[in-house]
């Protein structure tokens, strides 16, 4: 949209301004969307390197899941199943990277830092009785257990994903407006006025001129 401007000193200083403001403000948009761009794809490979950690303790978990089951009855298997398991909550903070508020999610007794990998040393006492069924299952359920914080962990990284993701486009379409659109139209603004108060200065040059023959030619 071509912009419309008054052909006069007071307006051509303003626009000068406004492109001034326009390349700073060009400049941090493209500084956050650079660091954004970095964190997000830190992120990613977080992401990543937790989901093949998440695959590989869930196929451990499945492995003895299956040996438990094939030794164990299905009544019996079902029965032990069916006690329910002790409680875990889990907390949520927030944080900011370069002002986007993204959460922290981890379970209850764990510190942000530990909520990504399971306590070491810490023995989960199964809730069912240990004479109806095998070894197995006991390494499956604790297994299982285990995989909770990862689930978490994962859980709040790919929040954080879409919500940087989210703002990454937000910065890109803000950057090009300004470089594509906002920028060029201030500066062929700021070109028509000076070339408008060129062509006035010329014409105010030629009429002075003008009067000064007729005052001589009296």
């Amino acid at each position: 949209m071509e912009i419309r401007v008054n052909a006069t000193r007071q307006e051509l200083t303003r626009l000068k301004a406004r492109v001034r403001m326009a390349k700073r403000g060009h400049k941090l948009l493209k500084d956050k969307r650079d660091q954004l761009m970095k964190e997000f794809l830190a992120i990613v490979h977080e992401s990543q390197r937790l989901r093949q950690e998440l695959e590989k303790k869930l196929s451990l978990a499945y492995k003895s899941f299956s040996l438990a089951r094939a030794v164990l009855s299905p009544p019996a298997l079902e029965e032990a199943l069916m006690v329910a398991g002790g409680p875990e909550e889990v907390s949520i903070s927030y944080r900011h990277i370069m002002n986007v508020v993204v959460p922290e999610m981890y379970i209850t007794g764990r510190s942000p830092a530990q909520g990504s990998q399971p306590e070491e040393g810490r023995v989960m006492l199964p809730t069912y009785g240990l004479a109806s069924t095998s070894s197995d299952l006991d390494d499956a359920l604790a297994q299982f257990r285990g995989i909770m914080p990862l689930l978490v962990r994962l859980s709040c990284i790919e929040r954080t994903i879409q919500l940087l993701a989210d703002e990454i486009e937000k910065t890109r379409r803000r950057v090009n407006a300004l470089e594509y659109v906002l920028i060029p139209e201030l500066e062929q603004a700021v070109k028509d006025v000076e070339m408008r108060l060129e062509e006035m200065d010329r014409a105010n040059a030629s009429r002075l001129m003008k009067i000064k023959d007729i005052v001589r030619a009296h």
